[in-house]
């Protein structure tokens, strides 16, 4: 602790040294301004473009016709950065004079790598796409329109390693797999803060719209050094839109299932900025209205109902030239349910699982620098609260209503220095602290459960980069004390990223981490399997796991013309000892509940080779593919089954749930400028699923190799305008165009509904109208 309070200390005396450096350079209204107009390489005006000084907190965008003008700019030299989705990084760097007016033109050129793009989640500094030490992928806000997504679990599988899995044939709890890894596995973050926790997680990604989300930064392998525990498979990095210019939209999107099923989402957007760019605000609503869907005709859904409402903001303040203020809400209300009987309450029908979740969270951020920006200081707090009412029984059980209670608390802060020259290259040297708290309160009396569980994690970490053009060396590490935890655990870190032209990238990384022995999100959800309830259980004897994660890969680019082509080869290989796996151990003597414990195995080897390629032609076409081949095994073969049943399979190696290959297309056509097209799909190779099946009273415990599936859908999309500014959008199109289905679902009330595999919803016919001024 005293380290802590030491480290803390260096912190809150570096940010009064600044502050009071820069409210002292500070100058009032300076009326130093620049105008001018920002035109693509086809001579076009380009309305909306976003415009930074360099090295400040001020910036402005392009009206609707391309101009722009930047007012009371701090005398001397500036550099002035334009950059937008699809074109590249323009600068320039100009003498700015008081009471003088210059008009300072840009010209951007296509491009639909998006190399100039910045991310912040490789190093938790802002840095390129191109000279990050690791591999960043983005999903953008050009994704989510181009596969029709309304929330974040449907773009997710438009992205190497990653794919999204459904898990429960009642409820609709999924979960994000990175690399072959499970869900509990990856940190997701939220604004760059770790605020989903395990409970957050069971339903998380679904709950959250895409019209809250500016873009969502992924990177694959161990990230424990950076962010922790939980980040062992990866990192999804959240980021919410921020205000940049005076808009609103409205959209409606209507989604038919097959049979007729409804799924309405309707969002409204604001974003509003004063005339100074000093102060701005996002506004996001969304409302979600589905009905449940039975494929197979036997009265139990497989999709269940969602009714939700989503409302928040993400607003910023200018307090100088050099410090900036950030505030984040959203507050998310959803209630679902599976199973049948959906006119009575849950407890008079033969399965039902029944959420009704409320969320409220945000958080604040002060960012302050040097005006030569090579002082850096990111102080942070955010906090999250969810309240739970649910339903999980079967038969008519009015004892199976709970209650859970989580509460989140992160705090910290991050001081980064700039080295013009140290040793060797420039660098920039990267400290921080961050304090994270969780309490979980999950009660169903009636079922005897009353889970109670409080984590803390005081974490610091350190790390130096070396980089310029063509090279970049990353070392790095994370100390972290967990309360559940006796010892602090170590996870180093260390990246190298050799550049030996332009279009050519190649990157190793190794990092480490680990796994406190505490309750995830699976552990939080209660299933119905065989007419009885599976729950989960923490025992006190189970130990921390821990990893160890090594990648390599080439990242080449190559223009034919104005035709861009890149090419990803990425391998990966991850080691996890004392690896967390399920064991049965028994039920209660009525039948009806069966109980699961998380227990330590010897290890497990998750190793394989992502592939991606993207082909474009700016303005006309952009087609990016990916596919993974990986293997994800045991140590010693896993005999999952209990002893009140009978084994029908052979134990073996093989991780459930975890295909060997996996993939997904994505694509735009751009017919004219008003018409566009899109074609995008996934590719889920075959599994192993596990199965539990009662038959003439006897419970067996089975395996099976699942089908591959391939999973089809196209939009159109045309944009009339209807005025300056002011475009209508109508669009429509096909997802699961064949239809691709589990065929051998579980039937009645016997059903085991972890017994899920393939797509989560069947062809679906959508409609959809967006208004935007």
């Amino acid at each position: 602790m005293k380290l802590y309070i030491t480290i803390l200390t260096v912190f809150l005396s570096q940010f009064i040294l600044l502050a009071d450096g820069v409210n002292t350079a500070i100058k009032p209204t300076t009326d130093a301004n620049i105008t001018g107009h920002v035109v693509s390489n086809t001579g076009e005006h380009l309305p909306y473009i976003t415009l930074l000084v360099k090295g400040t907190t001020l910036g402005t965008t392009t009206d609707a016709t391309g101009h722009y003008m930047l007012k009371d700019l701090p005398p001397g030299e500036q550099t002035i950065e334009v950059s937008a989705i699809g074109y590249k990084k323009a600068m320039q760097t100009i003498f700015v004079k008081p009471n003088t007016l210059l008009e300072v033109n840009f010209l951007l050129v296509e491009d639909n790598q998006q190399l100039d793009e910045l991310v912040v989640s490789a190093t938790r500094n802002v840095t390129t796409k191109k000279e990050a030490p690791i591999i960043v992928n983005i999903a953008s806000a050009k994704l989510f329109e181009s596969t029709a997504s309304c929330n974040l679990t449907e773009v997710m599988n438009f992205q190497p390693g990653l794919r999204i899995e459904n898990n429960c044939g009642n409820c609709g709890t999924t979960q994000l797999r990175i690399n072959g890894l499970e869900g509990q596995y990856s940190q997701i973050l939220l604004d760059s803060r770790p605020i989903f926790s395990s409970l957050a997680g069971v339903y998380g990604l679904e709950q959250l719209p895409v019209g809250m989300i500016e873009r969502v930064e992924v990177i694959r392998g161990g990230g424990s050094a950076l962010f922790g525990a939980s980040a062992i498979g990866g990192v999804v990095n959240i980021i919410t839109k921020e205000p940049l210019r005076n808009s609103v939209s409205i959209t409606n999107t209507t989604n038919v299932l097959r049979g007729g099923t409804l799924d309405i989402n309707t969002a409204l957007n604001g974003s509003f900025v004063s005339d100074d760019y000093k102060a701005g605000i996002y506004l996001f609503g969304m409302l979600k209205d589905r009905d449940s869907y039975d494929r197979n005709g036997d009265g139990f859904s497989e999709v269940p109902v969602i009714n939700s409402e989503t409302v928040g903001f993400r607003g910023y303040y200018r307090t100088s030239n050099y410090s900036r203020l950030t505030a984040e809400y959203h507050h998310i209300h959803e209630f679902r349910r599976g199973g049948n009987g959906f006119a009575m309450p849950p407890h008079q029908a033969d399965i039902a699982e029944q959420l009704n979740h409320k969320i409220d969270g945000g958080g604040l951020r002060y960012n302050i620098f040097t005006p030569d920006y090579k002082h850096r200081i990111d102080l942070f707090t955010s906090a999250q609260q969810i309240r739970r009412d649910s339903y999980f029984g079967v038969e008519q059980n009015q004892d199976a209503y709970g209650q859970t209670d989580d509460r989140t608390f992160v705090a910290g802060g991050q001081y980064t220095l700039g080295f013009d020259q140290l040793l060797f290259l420039p660098a920039e040297l990267t400290s921080g602290i961050e304090y994270t708290y969780n309490k979980l309160h999950d009660r169903f009396l009636g079922l005897g459960r009353n889970l109670e569980q409080t984590t803390r994690v005081a974490g610091g970490y350190l790390q130096n980069e070396w980089k310029n053009e063509q090279f970049s060396f990353l070392i790095g590490a994370r100390l972290d004390k967990h309360n559940l935890m006796d010892r602090a655990v170590f996870s180093p870190r260390s990246n190298v990223r050799w550049s030996p032209g332009e279009n050519i990238g190649l990157r190793m990384s190794y990092s480490s981490g680990y796994r406190a022995p505490q309750a995830y999100d699976e552990d939080l959800h209660i299933e119905a399997v065989g007419g009885a309830l599976s729950m989960i259980e923490v025992p006190a004897s189970l130990k921390p796991e821990y990893s160890h994660s090594i990648s390599a890969s080439a990242d080449l680019y190559h223009t034919f013309g104005r035709v861009q082509t890149n090419l990803l080869v990425e391998g990966f290989h991850t080691r996890l000892n004392d690896v967390f796996q399920l064991s049965r151990i028994g039920e209660n003597p009525e039948g009806t509940i069966i109980y699961w414990e998380r227990t330590n195995g010897t290890g497990a080897t998750v190793q394989g080779i992502n592939l991606e390629a993207k082909i474009g032609l700016p303005g006309v076409f952009d087609i990016q593919m990916g596919y993974t081949l990986q293997s994800s095994r045991y140590d010693e073969a896993d005999d999952w089954s209990g002893a009140n049943g009978v084994r029908d399979f052979i134990p073996q190696r093989t991780m459930p749930r975890a295909p060997n290959q996996y993939g997904y297309l994505s694509s735009t056509f751009t017919l004219t400028p008003a018409f566009t097209a899109s074609l995008f799909g996934t590719y889920t190779g075959s599994m192993l699923a596990r199965h539990t099946q009662e038959e003439n009273a006897v419970i067996y415990y089975r395996e099976k190799e699942t089908p591959a599936f391939f999973d089809l859908g196209a939009k159109v999309a045309y944009t009339l305008q209807l005025g300056a500014g002011v475009n209508l959008e109508f669009n429509t199109g096909v997802k699961n165009i064949l239809d691709a289905y589990q065929h051998d679902l579980d039937y009645g009330i016997n059903k085991d509904a972890s017994y899920v595999y393939g797509p989560a919803l069947p062809r679906i016919v959508f409609m959809g109208a967006k208004i935007s001024m």
